[in-house]
């Protein structure tokens, strides 16, 4: 199976091919960035594409982070990987940033819990709990830093936290307790959006946006015309 992985949910625009059943990563290329993700990303993706020899119609599956994350970049991502997969005939899979950050951890054989955490701002994060295994233990959810905290340090065995409000949690751990493993991150990295794409079960993993709050913009009351 391959697989073309498109993440522009977080600090990142990246493009990923994954020849599955090979476990080989055809071609790759990631591009650390805040905004102008739909700019970057078809030309991205065209380079990604050339460079795996491949016409999206060689591929089986088009993998989308869905968020949390940029309202803006959960938006163009999942645009791309819907328009692709429709042009080609392909489904489209839906991943959460915070399974794909959780995902090489669990992978790599940590026994104890992950808890991806990602700065939501004013002083709150988008996490999820994992325990061993990579079974999630909650669901995606919006929580105050000393929340996610809180969260994690209920958790049996040792804790791992990860994602780019890591550190500001573990911060909250006491002092009396044995602290946790911090891997800070901006962003998931693309390979594993694409072998969890590879994983998913597709009529399960559809591409819809997962925001977890509303956006921060509002409409201008003020500005708007009365209707008659």
């Amino acid at each position: 199976m391959r697989v073309l992985a498109i993440d522009t949910a977080l600090d990142a625009c990246a493009a990923a091919v994954l020849d599955a059943e090979r476990r080989d990563l055809l071609a790759s290329e990631t591009l650390a960035m805040t905004r102008g993700h739909a700019e970057a990303l078809m030309p991205l993706v065209a380079r990604v594409m050339d460079a795996a020899r491949l016409e999206f119609s060689d591929v089986d599956r088009i993998a989308v982070t869905v968020g949390p994350g940029s309202f803006t970049g959960v938006r163009v991502g999942i645009a791309a990987a819907r328009g692709i997969a429709l042009a080609a005939g392909k489904p489209a899979i839906g991943l959460t940033t915070l399974a794909a950050l959780t995902a090489p951890h669990v992978a790599g054989g940590f026994s104890g819990t992950v808890v991806p955490v990602i700065d939501a701002r004013h002083g709150q994060v988008y996490m999820q709990v994992f325990g061993p295994g990579g079974r999630a233990v909650m669901p995606p959810r919006l929580a105050s830093v000393r929340e996610a905290a809180a969260a994690a340090r209920s958790s049996t065995g040792p804790a791992l936290i990860t994602g780019s409000a890591a550190e500001a949690v573990a911060a909250e751990w006491p002092s009396d307790e044995p602290p946790p493993t911090v891997v800070t991150t901006s962003a998931p990295e693309i390979v594993w959006v694409a072998r969890l794409g590879a994983a998913a079960q597709a009529e399960r993993a559809l591409p819809r946006p997962l925001y977890l709050r509303p956006p921060d913009a509002r409409p201008q009351d003020a500005a708007r015309i009365a209707h008659r």
